[in-house]
């Protein structure tokens, strides 16, 4: 299973930045996908996941904006970013619980390698 995330970047405080995560691979399905991320010389934070039905679960920090959603074949998770601040700068990370076509009653979790957010002036 990989999960590949794009669309970071640098963005001026106040902007907006929308992150991708594809996930491929042997998937049976997949029932959560989370955002998570960690700023130099911190620990990895969960920003925002999502679960069937949809229940989406956000930090306290995001303070309403942002959004997390998936495409309806929920292969792919995106985070709407929005008024970022430079404390959003951090290295974004995808996660997904992955139930495999190996191992389908089991769930296991996969990372992105992680895309880089930085908001700055």
């Amino acid at each position: 299973v990989q999960l590949v995330e794009s669309g970071g970047g640098l963005v001026q405080p106040g902007g907006s930045l929308r992150l991708s995560c594809a996930a491929s691979g042997s998937i049976f399905t997949i029932n959560t996908m989370g955002w998570y991320r960690q700023a130099p010389g911190k620990q990895r934070e969960l920003v925002a996941n999502i679960s069937r039905g949809p229940v989406t679960n956000y930090a306290d920090f995001v303070r309403g904006r942002f959004t997390i959603f998936t495409d309806s074949a929920w292969n792919t998770v995106y985070l709407r970013m929005a008024s970022l601040e430079p404390e959003d700068t951090a290295a974004y990370y995808c996660q997904a619980a992955v139930l495999t076509l190996e191992r389908p009653l089991f769930s296991e979790d996969y990372w992105g390698q992680g895309t880089v957010v930085t908001v700055s002036s």
